[in-house]
């Protein structure tokens, strides 16, 4: 247990900001310590701490080649790393223990389970640069109220009245239950670390705060919980086993899934709002998550409630990484789209960010689905959406890297010879890219079949409708929906090459195609190929205001999405979407030199933003339209990343115009927006010495992150798209 006990003189002021203010300053030190230890690095933030040096964990292996799979794999080691895994101990904090390691990260690379191959794949992902998701978590959204009202006592009655009506499923109920007994003999033990820090700490509110923390610990073991703060803390036992598990999940719908809590509380009258700020403001310090507020209901009612400014406040309080979404729609309450483009300017930390309530939930609808279902989709990564508790989605997992197919189809037509041209290459381009779609969807549907000999999902099915009551993992079945999530990735790098080669080439004839493909090959080298690239890269550009590398991008998009919603069958359906998220650099360095004139390696363009510098007149308004122009229109989003000046005062007039500019992109059918508000003076300092700003967040792409956590080349990504933004 790290030592946090008795710190404080025993008659300090210790209010409900003042212990908060003091988490905050605990947090930053938290992140100094996580500086360099790369399981943390390049990611979201996650609440984690580094474990204690002493701690090590010796796995249970039953493979031959000393990994574990499946059922009883996992639910035997994470039974065993649950007993084991360290307390932690903060008398400020309103809820116990934190984050500190995850089972995937303990298998160390062993991959998937190679009694499943999927070798007749590979070629296809080796030749096209796929990110083929196969035995990949991230991202899925459960239902949180079905733990909430029922306890892990709940859920383990849950388990065994279901065991009996489906015999046979033993392995399944029994690694379920393995699961929640680990979690209950770690709350047992952080019980046991409790009552020894209140031998030790002395200042009265403190000791009072751990005496409610152990009761409320000691309830939750077998009890659902009654009050907000229980509730909250229930979240962040959840959310803690579930990223110790396989760092898998998202937060949901955090305003409704509170809201009764919060209610019932004040009817009673047993809470203030500062004290349920305070206990919000903790249950974020633990995990940021991805929480969404506001929205819609079937009826276009607005779902804002009180509980959803509360939540803002609380993020505020905490002014730290924080992936809280706001759902932008018609009938909205206006104060609390206000609100949060306040907290926007007010911290610059890149939160929150705001979904288009309407494109998404309609494009959802062509999909198939009921109104009812498509406005209960909520975000639940960078880029992904999906049904909580409802949908199994391999969100973050799978991309294909347009960028390369480009490649593979211009060195078809080259080595094809006969007549050269741009509508050739995207008959050619358009051929690879299905064949590229289709090996995606053939891993995915492999992905189905076996990942439960590979990694069940034991959290997840804990708090999903379907799993438990059918003894099935949510892989393999257990879900009610399947909606698999295929991102595009390389847009602007695609469009704009089209773009450079019909406008240099076809139209002005300055170029030939063999000039170009060979300077391609040699990487613009000598003079003559540094002259080509700069002609290139001052073609017309995708994002440059209703240019022809913008109608190529619409051209692909529509092509793409129609080649990923072509593979729908079985009970499957797939959603395609426009986004890289950190594979923007891996992604680059498996693509040769580009017709646009970027050189061979470098990052492709990030997410479905353009290539960043290419104008300098701040025309916001060019690169929204030709984004929201794009949008797949399927329930994923195609995310705009807006970088912003911090010179731009937050004042009411500032306020008022970027709200103003929320709306009207998302009437235009923006799916999601991203915003750094960032000045380029600081991010320079902080690249060269990241050590010394341990506090400073940026959002990298949906999520934010702490900037001394990204590697240099991270780094490097973000400062390069700030500064060529300001």
């Amino acid at each position: 247990m790290r030592e946090r006990i008795n710190q404080l003189p025993p008659d300090a002021p210790m209010g409900y900001r003042e212990r908060m203010a003091i988490l905050r300053e605990r947090k930053i030190e938290d992140t100094r310590d996580k500086a360099g230890y790369r399981p943390f690095m390049d990611g979201d933030d996650y609440g984690a701490i580094m474990p204690p040096e002493d701690f090590h964990f010796e796995p249970i292996p039953n493979h031959a080649n000393g990994s574990w799979y499946g059922y009883e794999g996992w639910s035997r080691n994470f039974h065993k790393l649950m007993t084991q895994h360290p307390v932690f101990i903060d008398p400020c904090d309103a809820f116990p223990n934190r984050w500190m390691t995850c089972m995937s990260w303990l298998k160390q690379g062993a991959g998937f389970n190679p009694d499943y191959p999927y070798d007749d794949l590979k070629p296809f992902h080796a030749r096209y640069g796929i990110v083929h998701g196969i035995g990949a978590d991230a991202h899925f959204g459960g239902d949180y109220t079905i733990g909430l009202n029922l306890g892990w006592g709940g859920l383990l009655l849950k388990l065994a009245e279901h065991r009996i009506k489906n015999p046979g499923k033993d392995a399944f109920y029994d690694a379920e239950e393995r699961a929640i007994l680990g979690i209950q003999n770690w709350l047992r033990r952080t019980v046991a670390a409790i009552d020894e820090a209140l031998t030790v700490e002395t200042h009265p509110m403190l000791l009072d705060n751990l005496a409610q923390m152990r009761r409320d610990t000691a309830f939750l073991i077998e009890h659902a919980p009654v009050t907000l703060r229980q509730a909250c803390q229930w979240l962040c036992i959840f959310n803690m086993a579930s990223r110790t598990y396989n760092r898998d999940g998202a937060g949901g719908q955090l305003d409704e899934v509170l809201r009764p809590y919060w209610e019932r509380d004040r009817a009673q009258g047993i809470l203030e709002e500062e004290e349920a700020i305070f206990y919000i403001a903790c249950l974020l310090l633990n995990d940021a998550h991805y929480y969404q507020l506001g929205g819609m209901d079937a009826e276009g009612n607005d779902l804002v409630s009180p509980i959803s400014y509360l939540i803002l406040e609380a993020a505020s309080w905490l002014n730290a990484s924080c992936n809280i979404t706001v759902r932008v729609h018609d009938n909205m309450d206006p104060d609390f789209l206000t609100k949060s483009v306040e907290y926007l300017f007010r911290h610059q930390n890149g939160w929150p960010r705001f979904s288009g309530d309407q494109a998404l939930s309609e494009g959802f609808m062509r999909k198939g689905f009921s109104r009812e279902l498509a406005v209960q989709r909520v975000a639940v990564g960078c880029n992904w959406m999906s049904l909580p508790g409802l949908e199994y989605t391999l969100n973050d997992c799978v991309k294909t890297n347009n960028a390369r197919i480009f490649q593979v189809a211009l060195d078809d037509m080259m080595q094809q010879g006969g007549v050269f041209s741009t509508e050739r290459l995207y008959r050619l381009f358009d051929q690879h890219t299905r064949i590229a779609v289709d090996a995606t969807g053939r891993g995915i549907r492999f992905h189905l079949k076996h990942q439960v000999f590979n990694e069940p999902e034991l959290m997840l099915n804990l708090i999903s409708v379907g799993p438990v009551e059918k003894g099935l993992d949510i892989v393999e079945g257990g879900a009610m929906y399947y909606n698999m999530g295929i991102d595009g990735t390389g847009i602007a790098t695609v469009a704009d090459s089209f773009a450079a080669l019909e406008q240099r080439i076809e139209q002005e004839k300055r170029l030939t195609w063999e000039e170009v493909y060979a300077l391609l090959q040699a990487d613009f080298a000598g003079p003559r190929g540094e002259y080509v690239r700069r002609m290139l890269s001052a073609s017309n550009r995708y994002g440059g205001g209703d240019t022809r590398a913008d109608w190529w991008a619409q051209r692909l998009s529509k092509d793409f999405s129609d080649a990923v919603v072509a593979l729908d069958g079985d009970g499957v359906k797939f959603i395609p979407g426009w986004f890289s998220w950190s594979n923007t650099i891996q992604l680059g360095s498996a693509v040769g030199a580009t017709p646009n004139g970027r050189h061979a390696g470098e990052p492709i363009n990030h997410g479905a933003n353009p290539h960043p510098g290419f104008r300098r007149d701040g025309a916001l308004t060019a690169m929204s339209n030709a984004i929201c122009a794009i949008q797949p229109g399927y329930g994923n989003p195609a995310p705009i990343q807006l970088e912003l000046d911090p010179g731009m005062a937050a004042t009411p007039e500032a306020i008022g115009k970027l709200t103003a500019y929320i709306r009207t992109i998302c009437d235009l059918g923006a799916t999601l927006l991203n915003i750094n508000i960032i000045n380029a003076d600081d991010i320079l300092k902080a690249n060269e010495n990241p050590a010394l700003y341990p506090d400073l967040v940026v959002r990298v792409t949906g999520f934010t992150a702490y900037f001394c956590l990204l590697t240099p080349e991270f780094r490097k990504l973000v400062v390069d798209r700030i500064l060529t933004a300001s």
